[in-house]
């Protein structure tokens, strides 16, 4: 039996939960967030302020999609509530970042300045302070579309292993090499 499957979700008060044939939405005072599941392999129940899940057969594809629609939903539920929120430093000499409105100007030694245009669904914010790197903060109620515009501004310069320089995500440990001279003797 799935661990993270048959625990079920409590849904904390002010979130709106409805399951209509293959669709299951949350609304909640962030937002609204919907899911479709298949019906065949795992059914849906909601009694007070709990969600259970149960699946049909112990058949791998059915025992697969039981914690995956558990985990989905309770990232909706949480989304819906409290909201993610993701930081990325941008490390570089000459390395900036400006935030206005839903587009995010980052200058990161190009030739030209790049400019990301996000989701309404994302709050995007820009924090640069004297002698400390840009940070540049997203927030959001959906995980996967707040991970995803992460990951996209992170792939415009991954952070390399020699010198650290790069867009990296908080707290994240980069695997430093050692340079050229390190390695003659």
């Amino acid at each position: 039996m799935s661990r993270i499957g048959k625990s079920p979700v409590t849904i904390p008060s002010g979130v709106e939960v409805k399951v209509d044939g293959s669709v299951i939405s949350v609304k909640g005072s962030k937002g609204t967030l919907t899911q479709d599941f298949d019906t065949e392999a795992v059914s849906i129940t909601i009694e007070g302020s709990v969600i259970t899940l149960s699946r049909a057969s112990d058949a791998p594809d059915h025992r697969s999609k039981h914690g995956l629609y558990r985990a989905l939903i309770q990232n909706m539920v949480v989304g819906v509530s409290e909201g993610y929120k993701k930081e990325l430093e941008v490390i570089g000499v000459g390395y900036r970042a400006t935030a206005t409105g839903q587009s995010l100007e980052l200058a990161l030694g190009y030739s030209h300045p790049i400019i990301i245009e996000l989701p309404k669904e994302i709050k995007v914010s820009a924090d640069t302070q004297k002698g400390k790197a840009p940070v540049v903060t997203l927030e959001s109620f959906d995980k996967q579309l707040l991970g995803q515009a992460a990951a996209k501004i992170r792939s415009l310069r991954k952070p390399e292993p020699y010198k650290g320089k790069g867009i990296r995500f908080m707290g994240e440990e980069i695997r430093r090499k050692a340079g050229k001279s390190a390695g003659k003797k």
